[in-house]
This record gives C-alpha cells, structure tokens and sequence, in this order.
C-alpha cells in the first residue's frame, strides 16, 4: 500500500493504515514479528463527510472537478473502491484526484472494513548477480507483474549473527527493541505459532540453535520441544495448525501434532515435480484461507487444508497454478533438467501476502 497525499474531499483524520514490512501481531502482546500488517479503520457511515466538514470544505473544492461527472465524490468513492486492485494503476493514471485517492490511507481502509479487500502474494527475488526485484501475484487473474525498485534493507554478504530484535507499533509508527536473544544466531527459518516467535538458526560454532520469544514477559528461552527438533524447512501457522515443507518442490507437508510433540502426519500431493533448483519450494504462506506454495521458477501450488481426510487420500486438495508467460511448464523443466540446461537464474530471497 502506497502512502500519498490526501484528496481534498476525504476525511482521513479518523483513519490509520499502514503495511509493516514484515512484522504480525503476536496475540496478547503489543509486540509484532515477521509478516502483516495492522489497519485501523473508521467508522463507515452513509455519509463519508460530516456536514461540517462539507461547509469547510465548499470554498476550497469550489470550481473542481468531481471524481466521477455526475455523481457526489461519496457515491463516486463507492464505485471506485469495488474496481478490482489489478486495475489500480491504471486508475492511478486517469486524473491527479484519482491518483490522490488510491495514494491515500482512506481508500484501502475502506476496501478492508467492507470486505474487498484482496490478498496478493509479493516476492523478493535476486538473480545471479545480486540484483534485487520485486513482483507481486493477483490469485483472482492468476497474473505475477514487476514492481517498481525499492530500496533493499538486507544486509549484504554474507549472514550475520544477531541477538536483538526490534517491534515496530504501527499505532505509534515507531520502532522500538525487545530483549536481546539468549545467545546470538545466524537465523534462517522463523514462524509465529501459538502466541509465540521461534527461530531457528546456527549459532557462532555452525551448531543448530532454537530460541522462542515470549510476549507476556518479553523475553527468550532456548526450546528443545518435538515441534522445533523436527523443523527444517519454511513452515506456517494456520487455523491453529503448524505446517512445513517437507520435501524439496514442496509437493509433501508435514503436519505437527501437538498431542505427541511430533511432525507425525503428512499431507502428500503424490505428483511431485523433481530436484531442480528452479522446482525448490523457497516459501510456505497462508493465501485466503489455504497454503501456498511458492517455487523458484515463481510457480505457485494452492493446498486447501480445510478438506477432510478423505479427500486428501485422493490428492483432491492439491491445485498448482500458473502466472502467465511468468515461467516454464512441467515439461519444459523436465526435459531442461535432462538436458543440464536447467540453471537457476534467480531464486526467491522472502516472500509474503498482503491484503489491500
């Protein structure tokens, strides 16, 4: 989401959204981890404008054009804000007060409190020579498109160690630190489950460390439990279930069972893909309700957990698809990786889904 100067017709006094970049509320606590974001909307009422502030406003909006001819900017904000978000950059393009209004906090606010809001997967991938791009998947037009360069943020070459940690209150929009680590770590999985931050990381003699943080007492204790033993590979929280990757294309989930402390049960597709560095599964989010399996190669697999048992048996839960032109088939990769021709030309460094 975009920030931007207000339009003129739009009160955003009672309206406070913004997109961490990369931090989730942890329940019980003002504290924020990897991946969400927090968005505190207005009340929405039949009128956007109080009278008063349309009696403020007449002189100054005198002799400007309405946001749609013929219509009040409230009804004409109505229209605008069911246009579906892969059409906003173009909406941004019609008019300096169009491009206001999506640039505002107002707008995607609004979208959010009426349940339009949509949830798109955005990825940071490098090439092979260190170049960082930005590209964000729309699941409803099943369409990956580049982003504009960012700034990085990542600390380049090679992995640090670190003991602290920082939270960032979006409702103070500032950054503030947490208690150090118990030991420092190089980290290279994390997840959010059950209230708790684990990570999960080499410590300063290559040995496998594990620290959670704890909210309440804000503070990190060492965990040896099943559950962080068993974990390898990128994993996610959803519905109360803890999920991993458990093979390299991804194509098989492990599931933790809390009952046992194990990774016990497994969800397997039965169809997998191969080894290539293209296929590798790089990372595992939560997309409207289901699992998400993001590759290298930008190819995307949909697993609907919330299926019965039986269902899974018979691989029903499984739904691969495809950004257009954005990457090769099956059987292209297949017959690359016969040839040796497969070489890995970028690889995904973080990915993460937004709503707006």
């Amino acid at each position: 989401m975009e920030r931007g100067v207000h339009p003129p017709l739009v009160d955003t006094a009672a309206c406070y959204c913004r997109v961490d970049t990369g931090l989730k509320t942890v329940a019980g606590a003002r504290k924020f981890v990897p991946g969400s974001k927090l968005c505190i909307q207005p009340d929405i009422k039949p009128s956007i404008h109080s009278s008063r502030n349309k009696v403020i406003r007449g002189d100054r909006s005198r002799g400007q054009s309405p946001l749609l001819p013929g219509l009040p900017d409230d009804l004409a904000i109505a229209c605008l804000i069911r246009v579906p978000r892969v059409e906003h950059r173009k909406l941004r393009l019609v008019c300096k007060r169009w491009y206001r209004l999506l640039a505002g906090n107002f707008f995607y606010s609004l979208r959010k409190s009426l349940g339009m809001a949509e949830e798109w997967i955005y990825v940071i991938k490098r090439d092979k020579e260190g170049k960082i791009s930005w590209h964000a998947f729309d699941p409803v037009y099943q369409l990956w498109q580049p982003l504009p360069p960012v700034p990085g943020g990542e600390c380049e070459g090679n992995p640090r160690s670190l003991r602290s940690a920082e939270v960032y209150d979006p409702n103070k929009n500032r950054w503030s630190f947490i208690a150090d680590m118990s030991t420092a770590m190089v980290p290279f999985i994390g997840v959010v489950y059950e209230g708790r931050w684990f990570l999960k990381g080499l410590g300063s003699h290559r040995q496998v460390m594990s620290e959670v943080y704890i909210p309440e007492s804000n503070n990190w204790n060492p965990v040896y439990d099943g559950m962080v033993a068993g974990w390898r590979n990128p994993s996610v929280s959803i519905n109360g279930e803890l999920y991993a990757l458990d093979c390299k294309d991804g194509c098989k989930i492990r599931v933790y069972d809390g009952a046992t402390d194990s990774w016990s049960r497994h969800i397997d597709s039965r169809l997998h893909l191969g080894n290539s560095r293209a296929l590798e599964a790089a990372a595992l989010v939560p997309l409207n309700g289901k699992l998400c399996i993001i590759r290298n190669n930008m190819s995307i697999t949909l697993v609907d957990v919330s299926k019965s048992d039986e269902s899974r048996r018979v691989g029903q839960l499984w739904e691969t698809i495809a950004g257009k032109g954005h990457f090769k088939t099956f059987v292209t990769n297949l017959w690359s990786s016969i040839a040796g021709r497969n070489r890995l030309k970028s690889h995904i460094v973080h990915c993460q889904v937004l709503q707006a």
